[in-house]
């Protein structure tokens, strides 16, 4: 087995390659933002909350709709910075969008979902139809 030594590069040339191809690099900036936000679905025994973590919007950025049982959350935010120096003026656009869906069980009360903003979180409550209910566990004694 023979040994190879280990060469590191120059910094110059390994600032080069981290500016180049890091997550904020020229190219990466460029792309549009789709990232899908994480959800967390609950079910309590009369409704489902659904909570989207989507920090940095407003509540007017979003849009719920539902077509049948299919309901599809969406948002849109462009953001515009510009910066002016003496001799220097940058400006710079950022686009973020992300659309999920989600399929609604038939046990879903469609006329009386609601939604609210708080914190970076959006929370959309699915009350259930009074039939689709969980009953609270019985206990039936044995005579």
């Amino acid at each position: 087995m023979s040994l190879v030594r280990y060469r590191q590069q120059s910094p110059l040339f390994k600032m080069f390659f981290d500016d180049v191809f890091t997550k904020d690099s020229f190219f990466n900036q460029m792309e549009a933002k789709h990232q899908v936000p994480a959800a967390n679905i609950k079910e309590e025994e009369d409704r489902f909350i659904i909570d989207l973590a989507a920090p940095g919007l407003q509540k007017d950025d979003f849009s719920i709709n539902l077509e049948n049982d299919l309901m599809t959350i969406s948002a849109e935010k462009k953001v515009e910075n510009e910066e002016k120096q003496p001799r220097f003026t940058r400006k710079e656009f950022q686009y973020h969008q992300f659309s999920r869906s989600f399929t609604l069980p038939e046990s879903v009360n469609l006329e009386g979902i609601s939604a609210s903003y708080e914190q970076g979180v959006l929370s959309i409550v699915l009350p259930k139809n009074k039939e689709a209910t969980i009953e609270p566990v019985r206990q039936i004694k044995v005579g």
